[in-house]
C-alpha cells in the first residue's frame, strides 16, 4: 500500500486515511476481529455489499451540493476503482459499488483532492446532513438553509462523541413550510422561520425531535416553534450527547433516538439536554453565511439560436422540470434520474455544462434526482438540447412517474425483494398506460427492498416494501402495499397504512387498480389522500385482495423482477447502522486507543475532545469487565449505574468516590485545560485498575 503523506495537505484527513490503511492491513493479517473492523470501516464510508469480496463506498456530500470539478473527480474515481455507475441516495449522497477493500484508502485520497469526504457516511455516526434542493433559490423560502446545513455538517464531522454512538443519527433542513427536506421524519429536523418582534427581524428554526422511518415509523415532536440560529449548534450538541450517553447500544432495533425519547419522555429528554449544554463551554454559536450570500457569478457566453423540433415535448419539459428562482431571470432545472443511477460519461458532460454555462453547482435531491441552478432564461433551449443528448430531459421531475427506490437485492445485504426491478416495471406502466401522471405531483410512489425504508416507502402516497410469501413448500418474492402516507407541510406528515401483501409480479396490476379506482371515484378536486381517507383502508384491501391469492401462482411468480433465476430469500448481516462490539479484549484495546487520542487532543489544545476521549475510555473499561461477567451494558448511563452496583459497592474495585461521580465529572466541569489533564489522569488510573482486575479474574478462572 502506498504512502499518502505527500498527497493530502489536511493532517486530520491524512491521519484518517492512514488509519484506514493500517486497519485494513491488520484485518488482512488477522490481527483485528471482523466485527470490530466492520465498525471501523463503516465510519469511513466503506460498506459491505451483498456480493462477497467487494464494498460499496458512500461519498458524503453535505446538502447534496457538488461542483463541476467535484463531479469530474467522482467520475474519475468511479472509473478507476468501480464500474462507472453512480447511484444517488435519498440522503443526497453518491454511492459507488464493487470496490476492492484494499483500494479504498487510495480512492479516498483521490476524492479529497477536490474536498470530498467519506468520513462518517455510514456507521453509528452523524450521517449526511440533508437540505432542500432549492435552498438559496426558492422564492418561497424563509431564508437559505445551506450555510446552516453546512456548518452542522462541518462542526460535527470527526467530533469525538459522534463516532461510536448506539445508532446512526440523521438531520435535515427545510427552507420553507413545504418541508421538502422531510424534517418530521428525522432525528432532528429544522424548518426555516422568520420572526418579527419589536421591530427586529431574526432567523430561526422550527425544531422537530425523534422522527424516523424503519419498521416502526415515528413522527418528530416539535420541541421549538422558533429557535434562533445562534442556538442551533448548542442544541444539536446537547441532543447528541444525551443520545450518546443514554441511547440503547445492545438491541439494535431499539437503538434509534425515537425509542429513547419515547422511553424517558420528551420533558426528561430535554432536561438532560439542558444539563449537557451547561458544560459545553459555549452557549451560542454564530454561523457565518457570507460565503452563501454573494451575487451569482455566471459565465458570459453567447450561443447560436436553438431550433427545437418537438415544441410540444419542450413545453411539457418546461412545465414539469423548470422552476423560476427568486433571483430575477434565473431558473432551476430538475433532472429526473431513473432509479438514481447514471454513468460517468454523462456525469462528465453534465459537469462541463454546469461549469461553462451555469453557476458550477449541482444538487442531488432526496428523490434521487439532480437540480441544476442559476440558468439564464435565454439559455433554456440550449440546456434542453444538451440535456436531451444525455438522456436527462425526460419530463416528470418530482411527478408520480419519478419513482424513488433503494438498491434492494441488487447490492444490499438486507434486501428481501428487488426494488429496482419493480420500480422499472412501474415506470413502464405509468409511461405507457397513465402518461397523464407525468404531470401529476400529487401522488408519490416509493419502494424499499426491506422494512428499513431507505426508499422511504412509509411516507409515500403509494408505497411498496420488499417481502417474501410462502406458497406451499416454495417461497416467492412479494410486496407489501402501503397507502396514505405523505408530507403535509410545516413539520407534519403521515405514515402509510400497510394494506395487503401481494406477490411481486402482481405489483404492476396493484398499481393499475389503485390509479384506475382513483380516477373513477375521486371527488371533484379531491386529492389522493382525501380520496384514500374517505374510502378507508378496508376498501383498498378488498380492491386488491384477489391479487394476494397464492394458490394460483405461476412459475414466473417465483422469479423476481430483474432476475432470471428462481427466487431465494437471502438476508445477510445489515451494516446500515454499524454493530455493537462486546468482545472484552477489543473493549480494553479501545480504552487504550481512547487514552492515546485524549493525549493527542491535549497536545493540540483541544480540551473538549480530550475530555470526551477520556470519558469514552472510562466507560469502555467499565463495559469490558461487565461484559466478561455477563452484566447488561445497554447504554452508557446503564453501564455507569451498573458498575457502581456490581463493583464499587461490592468492594471489587476501589475508587475515592462512586463510579457515577467519577465518570460524570464530564457533566460538572467546563472544557478547560486543567480539567482535561486531571480527567485523563483519572482515565489512565481507572484503566490500570480494570486491567489488574481482569488479569486477576482470568488467573483465578484458570487455577
Amino acid at each position: 500500500m502506498q504512502s499518502f503523506r505527500t498527497e493530502i495537505e489536511n493532517p486530520l484527513v491524512e491521519q484518517d486515511i492512514l488509519d484506514l490503511e493500517k486497519k485494513i492491513r491488520l484485518f488482512n493479517e488477522g490481527n483485528i476481529d471482523e466485527e470490530k473492523f466492520r465498525s471501523l470501516r463503516l465510519a469511513r464510508g466503506v460498506y459491505g455489499q451483498r456480493q462477497q469480496g467487494v464494498q460499496m463506498v458512500r461519498i458524503k456530500l453535505p446538502y447534496g451540493k457538488v461542483t463541476g470539478e467535484q463531479l469530474h473527480r467522482i467520475a474519475d474515481v468511479s472509473d478507476e476503482y468501480s464500474t462507472g455507475r453512480l447511484h444517488i441516495t435519498t440522503r443526497q449522497d453518491i454511492q459507488i459499488h464493487h470496490v476492492s477493500l484494499d483500494r479504498t484508502p487510495e480512492l479516498w485520497v483521490q476524492l479529497e483532492k477536490d474536498d470530498i469526504t467519506l468520513r462518517e457516511a455510514c456507521g453509528n455516526t452523524v450521517r449526511n446532513v440533508t437540505a432542500s434542493p432549492m435552498a438559496g433559490v426558492d422564492p418561497n423560502e424563509a431564508f437559505d438553509v445551506s450555510p446552516y446545513a453546512y456548518e452542522t455538517f462541518q462542526f460535527f464531522l470527526r467530533n469525538p462523541f459522534c463516532q461510536e454512538m448506539g445508532r446512526k443519527f440523521k438531520m435535515s433542513f427545510s427552507g420553507s413550510d413545504e418541508d421538502d427536506a422531510l424534517a418530521f421524519m428525522h432525528d432532528l429536523g429544522f424548518i426555516a422561520k422568520i420572526r418579527e418582534e419589536n421591530g427586529r427581524t431574526s432567523k430561526g428554526f422550527k425544531v422537530l425531535l425523534g422522527g424516523g422511518l424503519g419498521s416502526q415509523p415515528s413522527h418528530g415532536i416539535a420541541i421549538h416553534e422558533f429557535l434562533e440560529t445562534k442556538y442551533l449548534i448548542p442544541l444539536v450538541e446537547g441532543v447528541l450527547r444525551v443520545f450518546d450517553r443514554h441511547g440503547e447500544r445492545n438491541r439494535r432495533n431499539k437503538a434509534r433516538l425515537k425509542f429513547l425519547v419515547n422511553d424517558i419522555g420528551e420533558e426528561e429528554f430535554l432536561r438532560l439536554v439542558r444539563e449537557e449544554q451547561k458544560v459545553l463551554g459555549y452557549t451560542e454559536h454564530e454561523i457565518d453565511t457570507a460565503a452563501f450570500e454573494h451575487q451569482v457569478d455566471l459565465p458570459d457566453v453567447e450561443i447560436e439560436d436553438i431550433f427545437i423540433k418537438d415544441h410540444e415535448t419542450f413545453e411539457l419539459w418546461k412545465k414539469t422540470n423548470l422552476f423560476s428562482q427568486k433571483q430575477t431571470g434565473l431558473f432551476a432545472i430538475g433532472i429526473n434520474v431513473h432509479l438514481g443511477d447514471f454513468y460517468t460519461d454523462k456525469a462528465r458532460k453534465l459537469a462541463d455544462l454546469i461549469k461553462n454555462y451555469a453557476s458550477n453547482e449541482l444538487r442531488f435531491t432526496l428523490r434521487q434526482d439532480m437540480l441544476i441552478r442559476n440558468v439564464r432564461e435565454e439559455l433554456l433551449p440550449f440546456f434542453y438540447r444538451e440535456l436531451s443528448k444525455l438522456g436527462f430531459a425526460d419530463a416528470g421531475y418530482n411527478s408520480t412517474k419519478d419513482i424513488t427506490a433503494c438498491p434492494g437485492t441488487d447490492t444490499c445485504n438486507l434486501g428481501i425483494a428487488s426494488s429496482t426491478g419493480i420500480a422499472a416495471e412501474l415506470d413502464r406502466v405509468i409511461q405507457n398506460e397513465f402518461p397523464r401522471y407525468i404531470q401529476n405531483d400529487d401522488i408519490t410512489i416509493k419502494i424499499s427492498g426491506c422494512m428499513n425504508a431507505c426508499g422511504q416507502h412509509s411516507i409515500a402516497h403509494i408505497g411498496f416494501q420488499g417481502m417474501s410469501v410462502k406458497a406451499g413448500a416454495l417461497t416467492a418474492p412479494a410486496l407489501q402495499v402501503l397507502l396514505g402516507g405523505g408530507v403535509l407541510g410545516n413539520g407534519k406528515g403521515r405514515f402509510a397504512d400497510k394494506v395487503i401483501k401481494v406477490p411481486s409480479k402482481r405489483g404492476p396490476e396493484a398499481l393499475r387498480r389503485i390509479l384506475r379506482d382513483f380516477e373513477a371515484h375521486a371527488g371533484q378536486g379531491e386529492n389522493f389522500l382525501g380520496y384514500y381517507d374517505r374510502q378507508g383502508k378496508i376498501y383498498f384491501f378488498n380492491l386488491l385482495r384477489e391479487l394476494s391469492d397464492t394458490t394460483n401462482l405461476q412459475p414466473e411468480d417465483f422469479i423476481d423482477w430483474g432476475h432470471n433465476e428462481k427466487y431465494v430469500k437471502e438476508i445477510g448481516v445489515g451494516e446500515c447502522a454499524g454493530v455493537v462490539i462486546d468482545l472484552v479484549a477489543t473493549l480494553l484495546f479501545e480504552s487504550e486507543e481512547k487514552i492515546d487520542l485524549a493525549e493527542k487532543s491535549l497536545r493540540s489544545e483541544k480540551w473538549s475532545d480530550a475530555i470526551y476521549h477520556a470519558y469514552s475510555s472510562i466507560v469502555n473499561s467499565a463495559k469490558a469487565i461487565m461484559t466478561s461477567d455477563g452484566l447488561k451494558t445497554n447504554s452508557h448511563a446503564s453501564i455507569i449505574k451498573g458498575f457502581d452496583e456490581a463493583y464499587i459497592r461490592e468492594g471489587k474495585i476501589n475508587l475515592v468516590s462512586s463510579f457515577e461521580d467519577f465518570a460524570y465529572q464530564i457533566n460538572q466541569n467546563e472544557p478547560r485545560e486543567s480539567f482535561a489533564k486531571s480527567y485523563l489522569d483519572d482515565a489512565k488510573v481507572f484503566y490500570e485498575k480494570v486491567d489488574r482486575y481482569r488479569v486477576k479474574e482470568l488467573t483465578n478462572a484458570q487455577a
